[in-house]
């Protein structure tokens, strides 16, 4: 009796099945009522945890700062010539996953921000808050008066939305991790309803809990309020992005018409077109000596670094790919990652293949915690400025040249 119930239960729940499926195949968005899989009904209580739950999910809003990068074939490699004849960063054609990156590189705001987050949560254990802290004497210099960088250039209004720098490889990393908590805790909010305030997607946050209150506990990845992690992007993703090769691309065909030198059209630094005709594109050293021009007709206008969205963007709408900063990724540094490459996202976590201990450790800087930046500074001539090139230094080392920019995942697509 129970078995022929049973069944009964079946074919109904599979006629409800078919019914409910007639309109459509089921989504991520949209289910339906009953699994394609076995014709049992989904649960949407709370309290009932006789079936499987399945959450409400509608499409989440794209990360605070994030521009959408659409992935696809691109040749990565380095077009300019060797000048260091280090042979390390050959020409080979990968697919490269659709991806988001910041529009532009971590500012001096963001990093005050997240210090000021650390030193309230941290109040106990201030080394968490001193840790953080970026390298300031990156600016000082023996023979170069660039002491008032050193007091001002984090800290003073004026400088807010200049890239941060003097921040390490690790210190980048560990910012990731923070404001990969701080999204998801708001958004997090707003899925419970806020408090009627504005957040970053559109609420205000609802106040921190006071002390000894209990703390609700954290979404799942499950419940679809969860964003992926910030991160330093790959190499490959950086140059992909760097390159933004779809402005070469005018028809269905797939084909590019050529390839970029720069992140912008054309082998040339000044721009080619309109009423900034003959304006430098990026923010770099144009010479011995020359960082900005002569006064009064000054062209890159930057004698150190420069607002986060000064310069034309390139066709993915990210700023400053070129000049500015340097920009750690998340790859180790090894001189035969070209040879030793995966063809689909690419990415070098470890010396695999390439081991650290085949190189002489009295005349060679390789190690597991060497990593890579890329994309040239103000204090750099035209050549690093090419998506291709390459550069590499200690995680723990910090500059007045290196900043860095988020990335993040783009889940539940293949594309």
């Amino acid at each position: 009796m129970k078995f022929i119930k049973y069944l009964s239960s079946v074919v109904v729940g599979g006629l409800m099945l078919a019914a409910c499926n007639r309109g459509g195949q089921p989504s991520s968005t949209n289910p339906g009522d009953y699994s394609t899989a076995t014709g049992i009904a989904y649960s949407y209580d709370d309290e009932d945890s006789s079936y499987y739950r399945v959450n409400d999910f509608a499409e989440l809003p794209q990360g605070p700062g994030l521009v959408f990068i659409e992935g696809g074939r691109t040749t990565l490699g380095s077009m300019e010539e060797d000048i260091a004849l280090t042979r390390d960063n050959i020409e080979r054609t990968v697919t490269v996953a659709s991806f988001y990156m910041d529009e532009a590189e971590v500012a001096n705001i963001h990093w005050l921000e997240y210090l000021h987050s650390l030193k309230r949560d941290s109040a106990h254990d201030l080394s968490i808050y001193t840790a953080a802290l970026p390298d300031t004497q990156v600016w000082s210099r023996q023979l170069s008066f660039n002491d008032p960088f050193v007091t001002y250039y984090l800290r003073y209004p004026g400088f807010r939305f200049w890239p941060v720098v003097g921040v390490d490889w690790l210190q980048a990393n560990d910012f990731c991790i923070w404001r990969t908590a701080k999204v998801n805790e708001n958004l997090a909010m707003q899925a419970e309803g806020g408090n009627g305030g504005r957040g970053l997607f559109g609420r205000r946050s609802a106040p921190e809990p006071v002390e000894g209150e209990e703390a609700k506990p954290k979404p799942s990845i499950e419940s679809g309020y969860v964003l992926p992690n910030y991160r330093l992007p790959t190499e490959a993703e950086w140059e992909y992005a760097a390159q933004a090769m779809i402005g070469t691309q005018y028809s269905e065909d797939e084909n590019q018409n050529n390839r970029r030198l720069y992140p912008w059209d054309g082998h040339q630094v000044r721009n080619p077109y309109g009423k900034e005709m003959g304006q430098f594109m990026a923010n770099f050293k144009r010479g011995r000596g020359d960082y900005a021009g002569i006064a009064g007709s000054l062209n890159d206008g930057a004698m150190i670094t420069d607002y986060i969205y000064s310069y034309p963007p390139n066709d993915f709408g990210l700023y400053n790919m070129a000049g500015n900063v340097n920009e750690w990724v998340q790859d180790v540094y090894r001189p035969l990652s070209f040879q030793d490459v995966e063809d689909m996202n690419p990415f070098r976590r470890d010396g695999a293949k390439d081991d650290s201990t085949f190189y002489d450790p009295q005349h060679s800087l390789l190690s597991d915690e060497v990593r890579i930046y890329k994309g040239g500074s103000w204090k750099d001539v035209a050549y690093w400025l090419s998506p291709g090139t390459r550069r590499f230094t200690h995680q723990d080392s910090a500059s007045a040249t290196i900043g860095f920019r988020c990335a993040m995942i783009n889940a539940g697509s293949s594309r």
